[in-house]
């Protein structure tokens, strides 16, 4: 399969590209300097040029707090970058892909959010990233768009991806105890956006690593705990202590009742996903 991977320089779209290579794949691997997906032009030309079997979004603007006083920053990465993508995507027929997020929900439901819930986003990044959703769903009907939660993996640059490494380097840590959510590895979630560009289904997937969730503090003591930091400090906080710009969900729980549908079976549990983390990171 011919893949174009957008956001290549990314945690999840460094993962996406090492996987594709992995099992064959001829790779088309664009960072923010070499693609700008705001850019109409630059993305036709792109895809017009390498002409994918499937193309693959990783790329957003992920600054969360950022995005309150940069929302047209935040549109254009996450909202019409999807759609110039999307569109160019039909026009070669190509499979289009794109990743979003639990921050699409409001946070006040108890349990778990399905693809059949109601989005209702509380922030400016969750708002352009459920635009974004459904500008890229309009543009081509072959969209799938993949949701994940709380990413984590080697070479991210937040708060889970860095536990192990603040712990490595003896640094005291606080974590909130009452935002929830369901982590997902970033090289679970690459194997299954390729499977998903296999199999050709379209419509919103949510993908998770399986399990009950957990809060950030429970990741957090969880991972130290299988690194073999059980004495690191780490002080509990809420979520309003640290009095953010952006209203975040205080529980964004996925589950998916879709993928059932198509064949495809849950990604593996959090604690395997979180021992495998761990066991990379020296690699």
């Amino acid at each position: 399969m011919r893949v174009l991977v957008t956001g290549a320089g990314g945690m999840v779209g460094s993962a996406l590209v090492t996987h594709c290579r992995s099992v064959g794949d001829e790779v088309f691997a664009y960072d923010h300097q070499s693609l700008d997906i705001a850019d109409h032009d630059a993305v036709s030309t792109v895809l017009q040029f390498d002409r994918p079997d499937a193309v693959i979004n990783c790329a957003a603007y992920t600054d969360v707090d950022g995005s309150e006083s940069a929302p047209e920053k935040a549109r254009a990465a996450n909202a019409l970058g999807p759609e110039n993508l999307a569109t160019a995507s039909r026009l070669i027929n190509a499979k289009f892909i794109t990743v979003s997020t639990d921050y699409v929900f409001d946070g006040f439901k108890d349990g778990f959010y399905s693809e059949l819930d109601e989005p209702n986003p509380q922030s400016v990044y969750g708002h352009s990233k459920l635009e974004g959703e459904l500008l890229s769903q309009n543009a081509n009907p072959r969209t799938s768009v993949v949701r994940a939660a709380m990413i984590f993996g080697r070479g991210g640059k937040n708060f889970l991806s860095r536990i192990v490494e603040r712990a490595d380097r003896g640094e005291p840590m606080k974590a909130i105890k009452d935002a929830f959510g369901t982590p997902t590895y970033a090289v679970h979630l690459a194997s299954r956006l390729r499977e998903l560009a296999q199999i050709d289904a379209s419509g919103v997937f949510h993908v998770v690593n399986s399990g009950p969730g957990v809060s950030f503090e429970e990741f957090t003591r969880l991972a130290l705990d299988l690194a073999g930091y059980e004495a690191t400090k780490i002080e509990s906080v809420s979520m309003a202590t640290l009095k953010r710009p952006a209203a975040r969900p205080s529980n964004s729980r996925l589950r998916s009742v879709r993928l059932d549908e198509i064949g495809l079976p849950e990604l593996p549990p959090l604690e395997r996903a979180i021992r495998e983390f761990v066991a990379k990171r020296g690699v």
